[in-house]
């Protein structure tokens, strides 16, 4: 007796579905994570007797500035400047091996103008990881 592998009626849809291929995928993704997971707990834990440099690097490189924009100047990190002392600030922070990242604070009474010029001078002394600190709706 021949089998016959046709459908009784061709316009019947097809109930059966093929998950092989998924399953296979999901284990190799299994796989994947356990034999990864070990070797990223290990690199954590890892103590590593690191070198002594003769200065410090975190006075010598700051990894975050803040900037506050007020209607009456600029405040860098909690002193309160001019726009003379403001470039020069940045040009310093412009030399450095590794820019900081500028967190801008603008007062919202403050002039759109005043934070343009700020972009304007960070923009001259490619200063391009900028973060503009806002506080969420109550």
């Amino acid at each position: 007796m021949a089998r016959s592998f046709h459908r009784k009626r061709s316009l019947e849809p097809n109930s059966e579905l093929n998950v092989t291929a998924l399953i296979d995928l999901g284990f190799a993704l299994l796989i994947i994570f356990m034999i990864s997971t070990p070797l990223i707990e290990k690199e954590q834990v890892m103590e590593v007797d690191l070198p002594v440099s003769g200065q410090s690097s975190e006075k010598a490189q700051p990894k975050s500035v803040d900037i506050t924009v007020l209607k009456d100047g600029y405040r860098v990190d909690g002193n309160l400047i001019g726009e003379p002392e403001l470039e020069r600030e940045l040009a310093e922070y412009s030399t450095l091996s590794k820019a900081p990242v500028i967190s801008i604070r603008g007062d919202a009474e403050t002039p759109y103008q005043r934070i343009m010029n700020l972009m304007d001078l960070l923009k001259e002394y490619n200063l391009g990881k900028i973060h503009f600190v806002t506080k969420e709706k109550e």
